[in-house]
Parts: C-alpha cells; sequence; structure tokens
C-alpha cells in the first residue's frame, strides 16, 4: 500500500490523500479527489510517477498548470540496505499542462511532510512490530493524523495550523474540540421504547 498525499505549498495544508495501490487506477481516484476539493485554477507538480500524466488528463483536463519533478538517481551503494534509496544526483523539470511557473515547480514541501507523516506514526516504521498489518487500521490511522496535522498541529513555517494559514478556522484546535464538533454532527440514537412499527 501506498499513502497519496496533496500538499498547498502556500498554507502546508494537508488537502487530499488516500492510500491505495501504486498504479494509474489509484492516480486517478486520488487526482479526482483532490480536483473537487479546488476551488480555483491551481498550478500542479507531481513526482515522476507515469500514472499522473493520464490522471491529471483526465480529471484536470487543461484547466491546470502542471508539471513534473523528475530526479535523477544513482544506484544504492554495495552492501546498502534492502530500504535504501539511491543518491539523488540532479532533478529535471518537464511542463505538460498550462505554463507552471518553474521557480515554484518542487515538491519538497510535501516530501517534507511525508516525512512528518512517518515519523509521527510508528506504523509506518518498516521491520517493527508496530508497522501497520492491516489496511482499514492503517487508513484509520492516516485519517486522525491529517486532522491532527491540519487543525491541531502549529507550523514552524507561519506560526498557524495549516488550517487557519488556509483560512478553514481562526482557532488553534485540540483533538477533544475536534471529536466535540464531529460528535455534535453526529445523529443521535433514539430512546429505548421510541421506535414505531410501520403499519402492515
Amino acid at each position: 500500500m501506498w499513502t497519496w498525499t496533496a500538499l498547498d505549498a502556500d498554507s502546508k495544508l494537508l488537502i487530499s490523500w488516500f492510500v491505495g495501490d501504486r498504479d494509474g487506477k489509484t492516480a486517478y481516484i486520488f487526482m479526482s479527489d483532490l480536483k473537487e476539493r479546488l476551488a480555483n485554477r491551481v498550478q500542479l507538480t507531481t513526482d515522476a510517477f507515469r500514472g499522473y500524466l493520464d490522471a491529471v488528463h483526465m480529471t484536470f483536463g487543461f484547466d491546470v498548470d502542471y508539471a513534473q519533478l523528475v530526479k535523477i538517481f544513482t544506484g544504492t551503494t554495495e552492501g546498502a540496505r534492502r530500504y535504501s534509496p539511491g543518491i539523488c544526483v540532479g532533478a529535471k523539470k518537464r511542463v505538460y499542462r498550462g505554463a507552471p511557473d518553474l521557480a515554484h515547480v518542487s515538491t519538497s514541501y510535501v516530501e517534507r511532510q511525508n516525512l512528518t507523516m512517518r515519523m509521527s506514526m510508528k506504523r509506518f516504521t518498516r521491520l517493527t512490530n508496530s508497522f501497520s498489518k492491516k489496511f482499514e487500521n492503517h487508513a484509520h490511522m492516516v485519517s486522525l493524523y491529517t486532522t491532527w496535522y491540519n487543525f491541531v498541529r502549529t507550523h514552524k513555517a507561519h506560526k498557524l495550523s495549516p488550517a487557519m494559514a488556509a483560512g478553514i478556522t481562526d482557532t488553534l484546535m485540540s483533538m477533544s474540540d475536534l471529536a466535540e464538533m464531529i460528535d455534535a454532527t453526529l445523529p443521535k440514537p433514539g430512546r429505548r421504547g421510541s421506535y414505531k412499527k410501520a403499519p402492515e
């Protein structure tokens, strides 16, 4: 399973996430969700995964300024561990849609957020007992993390929560605050004995 994330570079708001396979179908589902959450045309940068090309075309059409950042890696050094990445020796910027500002074609912010995600949840630590073994529980944990990251955590870049920086709320919230808000919106079960059988 892969965790897909989309981040607003200005507010650092984690706009969309999805847990699934790394294939074209999942890329389409992820991009469809992202498109529904955006009010305006945006500049979009992804990594070089080819599944993004069709997914962006099918969901955004030409209503996006889209580029890919293609990183160039060397092979891992001899004796490197199984999960060690290669060394990044360069990057190329490829424009696919519209007119993205090349100075802002970057995946650095979302990669830093992904590091925060991995460091904040032991479920992402490979080869440990805490590594996620059940898909549903893993997805629930990513959902909780996203809520904490957007509404509770103060981002060092602007000293606000991402939700505050994006204008979604004007208050730094706690997880208790959010739990109370969610509880207030859920339908309450009826009192015992209030159920009436429909006439036959």
